[in-house]
Parts: C-alpha cells; structure tokens; sequence
C-alpha cells in the first residue's frame, strides 16, 4: 500500500516514516482492498502537552476514511488511529461481504 506521510511545518524524522508504514502497512490484514493512505502530522501551538496531531486519510474503493487524534507523541497518534481505522475496516469488509 502506497503510504503519504506529510509534515505540516517541520522535517519529520526517518525512524517516524518508518514507524508510521509498518503500523499502517499492518491494516491490510483487516481490508485488503485499501488503495493508498495520507498521514498529515502537524504540531499545535498549545501550552498543552497533548499537541501532537495526526490525521489519516484511508482510500478504498469506493470510499474515504478520516480520523483524527491529538496526543502527546506522533508515535502514540497514529497507534491511536491505527487502532481506529482497524475497526473501521473491519466494519467495511462486513458490509461488503453481506453484499456480495
């Protein structure tokens, strides 16, 4: 799966990129049929420690999947959606199979 990972506003670190593909690349297990993914890291100008935000955008045909989480480190962010998106893809791969 093909996977985007852009930093908003600084340079993101290779160990991150990596990070984030492994953990993304592990959601074909739950769909196979996703297309490509976009990861947006961005940090928020906050006194909070919890400043670190990730969006992801999931392709799949026919179908767009978002979420978004705000936590302390970019690492914990993408676990968090990741996890998301595992039950959100376990959702699709139902509605599908129901329809076939």
């Amino acid at each position: 799966m093909k996977v985007n990972v852009h930093a908003v506003n600084f340079n993101v670190d290779g160990k991150l990129v990596g990070f984030i593909q492994e953990r993304v690349d592990k959601l074909e297990k739950y769909y196979d049929k996703v297309v490509s993914s976009d990861v947006f890291l961005k940090v928020e100008k906050t006194s909070e420690k919890e400043n670190k935000v990730v969006e992801m955008k999931i392709l799949v045909p026919g179908d767009e999947f978002m979420v978004k989480k705000q936590c302390k480190s970019f690492e914990e962010a993408v676990d968090q959606s990741a996890e998301s998106f595992e039950r959100i893809l376990i959702k699709r791969k139902e509605k599908v199979k129901h329809h076939i």
